[in-house]
């Protein structure tokens, strides 16, 4: 089935020595359009996560997200290298001048002997560890999006079977049609010639060059065609995007439809030809979200 470009997918796993989680957030986009959010610690690895997601992904606008989670045991520290220098320092310059006594408090208030959480974390290896984070990120996206993709072709195909019959509507009516002008044509001839005598051959003609005006065969059989390709692209997608394919088959629905209104000089039939591009339309607001 087809895949939505709307998805969410995260993961999570180790980095080195660190833990990192990463989301994946997608919308609809023309093209593959990655936007990377990485702290700096992994943003040396931007280029690979997004070949990663370009061959999971084949469009859609993609934010990527990672951070590197912080365990409760690697909270602030101390450097006591740093505190034992300053201590010395301020306790001989406490014995020079006569100062009050040193206090804990007021050495851990000098610079960089507070050490934040994770400044020892290793991120060794971690092109590859990260990828495989991103890579089960995508995974999980890749579900929700086909999920989506599924009641999206349930929508489309609902609306293509609209049309379908709307055509075969109009393949009915089409003969019918060119019957009804003939007989019109031939009866303002007769009131027009008032008993004259009239070329059979040249009204022939002229009723056969009528009858081609009018006809929309080629323009139904390429209808169905187009409809055939439509739901046999939705049904059996496979892991193919298949969205740019999609819109292509229905600029060429909506040709047809055009061209097959242009020649119907008929009430019933243009009808029908505005109830087709209607759900068209329709249609082509949903497929603007099919990968």
């Amino acid at each position: 089935m087809i895949r939505s470009m709307t998805g969410f997918g995260a993961a999570d796993g180790v980095v080195g020595t660190a833990r990192i989680s990463v989301e994946l957030r997608t919308v609809n986009h023309r093209f593959f359009s990655p936007s990377l959010k990485l702290p700096s610690a992994l943003s040396r690895w931007e280029g690979e996560v997004r070949d990663a997601l370009r061959k999971r992904i084949a469009r859609g606008h993609v934010t990527v997200s990672a951070r590197i989670e912080r365990a409760a045991d690697l909270g602030a520290g101390i450097d006591e290298t740093r505190f034992a220098q300053y201590a010395t320092q301020l306790s001989t310059l406490r014995d020079k001048y006569g100062l009050m006594q040193v206090d804990v408090a007021t050495v851990l208030r000098m610079p960089d002997v507070m050490r934040s959480g994770g400044e020892d974390e290793s991120f060794e290896g971690g092109a590859e560890a990260l990828v495989g984070i991103v890579d089960a990120a995508a995974g999980a996206l890749t579900i929700m999006r086909e999920q989506e993709g599924a009641r999206l072709a349930t929508v489309i195909l609902d609306r293509l079977a609209t049309i379908e019959g709307a055509v075969e509507r109009i393949a009915a009516r089409a003969p019918e049609r060119v019957i009804a002008q003939r007989d019109r044509l031939l009866e303002h001839v007769a009131k027009l010639t008032d008993g004259v005598v009239l070329d059979e051959q040249r009204l022939a003609q002229e009723i056969a060059i009528l009858a081609d005006r009018l006809d929309v065969g080629e323009e139904i059989d390429r209808f169905r065609t187009h409809i055939a390709a439509f739901g046999d692209a939705l049904r059996d997608g496979g892991d193919e995007a298949v969205g740019k394919r999609l819109g292509f088959l229905l600029q060429e629905m909506l040709r047809e439809a055009n061209t097959t209104g242009s020649k119907a000089n008929d009430a019933v039939i243009q009808r029908d030809v505005i109830a087709i591009k209607e759900e068209l339309e329709r249609i082509r607001e949903q497929v603007e979200n099919v990968e």
